[in-house]
């Protein structure tokens, strides 16, 4: 039975329409008024019946998620917020409350799943929402949240934020969480807008979305910050950016004043933030202009609110108490408990503090064995029950930084590890298992968490009747390996770790084995985001299920899966093209057969690869980077080339040193067979140097996808005769190469439309006959539009060692097929690729250990100059 609301919904939710045509959200593609915003809503309301009743959102940032939020809010519904994906957790609480509705997001449209008719539920006329308190565990305890307070909250944070109708703020966290939903409910209550966005910090399409769509503020929780380091984002140019608000969990007070300081310097504010969902979001806020002086502090109660400090016994610092109106009804544990009134008036928030000068609080402690992880919290005691529940016997610790377990007997523990960080919500490296003897304890028998944290700055054990880890298992070790790598970090990216279009192949296809799916744009992804696409099959007691994750359920989905996806799988197209075009290239040189294009094709993807590696970060670390790429194509060629110059008369000195194009003879000869390896490194040091210079670096994070068009326009005057370039025979290709480029940027199909169209324009006719045309053109398309192609599983390796090769088979291809061209082209198509295939593994693993050797001179040389300071 449903008992109707005293109220309909929270003022924000069911007012919309008064704001009229003012933009309500901004979309990648398009702007909702507050009017068509308010019809979506109207009709979602509308299709969820007369009957009041409970309905579960499984909620993303898209529009389609927003409006049933607001719809259920605006007509009175009890809305179950769980996170997008499914998953145990969500199965389980689905289980345990039976909602009447379901609704989902599906290819930009909502599915609403019905499950009883009217409502199987008794519920309060004052709940409005229901929220997980300590992220995904699987636990069926959930926050009961009144529209009052839901209102209440979103009026506080408008006030102290100073929220007006022309600030917009970018969905940076999932609305599911509820430091994400008080960002929507704040800025629609005051007739503001929402930038929905489904981006990190860390792609660069967000940041050209936060500069187009004037974004005001965003929010933050402790580890964007690393992200934002890692994209040089002191170094943006964002002239709209109001305020950045943090909260989620503490941040360390270093970055606290130097963010603060940082903001007064550039014209924003930082608003440190202090809260739990019990509390609808926010408790207490720093206001800006104390953050540099008092980065400790979490400030003082939001508007409406207060503190009072309870002292403990036992303990020489008091517990925070909060009263306000956005304090929960209470707790949810069953669905009988969504019929119970307000169970509570103030808010013990399990944290000690303190109170200092000026009023301000100050967090010293926590009271209860929860952490933050990534701002979800998390409860010790339920993660040592999780373990137990899988039959392992474990002490529990923890930090902000991550949870450490004392695991005793012998068990599989990177597959337990997955499993349990998986049914926790939070990242797999926020999880640590230590195998013990015994779990350490005290004197008085009772466990030692402080010994049980310290286990995880102690060298790794591994159970010695276990078969090593492979490095596949962990993208941590993945990069590690890939990029030679000893100082990998959770925050750390494949771009921010040095990754190129060289080393990215290899990686790729390890990461896709050890994930089970290749993540879009994961090069840009932290490591700690890098999970498996489902868990693996669940440990037991007797761990043999830990020990085989193929057997079970994985044998069988494999069985049952249609023949064609046992066979076949989706690669990158990038990868796919530069395996075809290599082979193609060896093809008609050695005279196979004749299909001319396909080099200019791989320019095309040097310029796709080049702006999703080499232009993030801050000016000096990215120009570093970049000259490291050019050092990784230059000196394997030089080696090769003066090998050629010294044992044939082909060459000359200039080849070397790749001028040929410069200062060799003009028109095509012998000596000009290398010129893709020459125009790359040229249009490679050249963008180098370009963008090193600030102005020019600031255009480039402005305006990103115009600025490859403008360097494509230029090399393009070529064509009506304006000015000549010293290119060779085939002509300039810095065009195609800035093609690549924008491609890679092109997010939106506006963009990829006007993509279309000046390839359209310019390609065809650009060289010199029309099969090399039309090769060029469906290369670049096929890049611009389709992102993945389908490849036979057996072929897959094949295909990556050929991308992965590909500049050296090129290279040295010219060396070796005329010794074998006589014999047959089949053979000698064969032993170029064989051939530079075995020249990949030896060059990079020469300048691997180079690169190293490097290293450790300046690590040496550091030590000695601060060791004479």
């Amino acid at each position: 039975m449903s008992i109707q609301p005293d109220l309909a919904g929270v003022a924000f939710a069911s007012h919309l329409a008064s704001f009229g045509d003012r933009p309500a959200v901004h979309l990648g593609t398009g702007t909702v008024s507050y009017a068509q915003l308010a019809c979506r809503v109207q009709e979602m309301a509308a299709s969820f019946g007369g009957v009041r009743r409970l309905v579960a959102l499984e909620a993303d940032n898209t529009l389609s998620s927003l409006t049933v939020y607001l719809a259920a809010l605006s007509s009175g519904h009890p809305l179950l917020i769980l996170p997008s994906g499914g998953g145990p957790a969500v199965e389980t609480l689905l289980a345990a409350y039976e909602p009447d509705l379901i609704a989902r997001s599906v290819d930009g449209g909502t599915i609403l799943e019905e499950r009883h008719s009217g409502s199987k539920h008794e519920l309060h006329p004052e709940l409005a929402l229901l929220l997980s308190t300590s992220g995904s565990t699987g636990s069926p305890k959930l926050v009961r949240i009144s529209a009052a307070s839901v209102q209440a909250n979103a009026q506080a944070i408008a006030q102290y934020l100073h929220l007006r109708p022309n600030d917009t703020a970018a969905t940076t966290l999932p609305l599911s969480y509820c430091y994400g939903m008080s960002v929507v409910n704040s800025h629609l209550l005051v007739g503001a807008s929402i930038a929905l966005f489904d981006l990190s910090v860390v792609d660069p399409c967000f940041w050209e979305l936060m500069r187009s769509r004037c974004v005001t503020s965003f929010a933050a929780v402790p580890y964007t910050f690393d992200l934002l380091e890692r994209v040089g984002f002191e170094n943006m140019e964002l002239p709209s950016l109001r305020y950045i608000t943090q909260a989620g969990g503490r941040l360390d007070p270093a970055r606290v004043r130097r963010y603060a300081q940082l903001g007064q310097e550039r014209g924003w504010d930082l608003f440190v933030m202090y809260g739990q969902t019990e509390a609808t979001a926010r408790m207490a806020y720093l206001p800006p202009d104390e953050a540099a002086d008092n980065p400790h502090a979490i400030g003082v109660p939001i508007p409406g609110g207060s503190f009072r400090l309870e002292p403990v016994p036992g303990l020489d610092e008091s517990e925070l108490v909060y009263s306000g109106p956005n304090v929960m009804l209470g707790y949810a544990e069953q669905p009988s408990d969504l019929a119970r009134g307000r169970d509570i008036t103030e808010l013990r928030t399990g944290d000690l503090a303190r109170r200092g000068p000026g009023g301000l609080y100050q967090i010293v402690g926590r009271r209860s064995r929860f952490v933050k992880i990534v701002g979800l919290r998390v409860d010790l005691g339920r993660v040592e029950k999780i373990l137990a529940d899988y039959g392992v016997t474990a002490a529990v610790a923890g930090s902000d930084s991550g949870l450490v377990a004392a695991v005793e007997g012998k068990h599989e523990l990177s597959i337990l590890a997955k499993t349990v960080a998986q049914d926790l919500g939070i990242p797999r490296a926020g999880l640590t298992l230590c195998p013990v003897d015994s779990i350490p304890r005290l004197v008085n028998g009772k466990t030692d968490y402080p010994a049980v944290l310290a286990l995880a700055s102690q060298e790794p054990q591994r159970n010695p009747e276990l078969p090593p880890a492979k490095a596949c298992d962990d993208p941590k070790s993945i990069f590690a390996d890939v990029l030679e790598r000893t100082d990998v970090k959770e925050t750390d990216t494949f771009v921010s770790l040095g990754g190129d279009s060289l080393s990215y192949v290899a990686a790729s296809v390890r990461l896709e084995s050890a994930l089970g799916y290749l993540p879009d744009g994961w090069h840009l992804m932290p490591v700690c985001e890098l999970t498996p696409a489902e868990p693996e099959a669940k440990p037991t007691g007797s761990t043999k299920a830990a020990r085989n994750p193929q057997r079970g359920t994985a044998r069988k989905r494999w069985s049952r899966a249609p023949l064609r996806r046992r066979l076949i799988a989706r690669m990158e197209t990038g990868i796919v093209l530069r395996a075809v075009a290599i082979i193609f290239i060896v093809s008609t040189h050695v005279g196979l057969f004749d299909w001319e294009g396909t080099a200019h094709v791989l320019i095309a993807v040097a310029g796709y690869n080049f702006a999703r590696f080499q232009l993030s970060g801050p000016r000096r670390e990215r120009l570093r980077r970049q000259l490291k790429a050019v050092a990784r194509i230059a000196l394997p060629s030089m080696a090769v080339i003066g090998v050629a110059f010294a044992v044939t008369d082909d060459y000359g000195w200039h080849n070397i040193f790749l001028l040929n194009t410069l200062v060799g003879p003009q028109g095509w000869t012998d000596m000009s067979r290398f010129w893709f390896i020459e125009i790359l490194v040229h249009i490679l040091v050249g963008l180098a140097a370009l963008l090193a210079i600030p102005a020019l670096d600031r255009a480039q994070r402005r305006w990103p996808w115009l600025l490859p068009l403008s360097l494509a326009a230029i090399d393009l005057l070529q064509r009506f005769d304006v000015i000549e370039l010293p290119y060779p025979g085939q002509g300039p290709v810095l065009w195609l190469f800035a093609f690549g480029w924008a491609a890679a940027l092109s997010k939106t199909w506006w963009q990829r439309s006007a993509m279309t169209l000046v390839a359209l324009l310019t390609i065809p006719g650009s060289f010199s006959s029309e099969p090399r045309s039309a090769t060029v053109l469906a290369g670049f398309l096929i890049l611009l539009w389709i992102a993945t192609l389908p490849v036979p599983r057996g072929l897959h390796r094949i295909t990556a060692l050929l991308a992965s090769s590909s500049m050296y088979i090129y290279v040295t291809h010219w060396l070796v097929y005329p010794l074998f061209a006589e014999a047959s082209l089949g053979l000698a198509v064969a032993a170029s690729l064989a051939g530079g295939i075995a020249y990949w593994a030896f060059a990079t693993r020469t300048m691997g250990a180079a690169e190293r050797w490097l290293g450790r001179r300046r690590a040496s040389r550091t030590s000695t100059e601060e060791a004479v300071a």
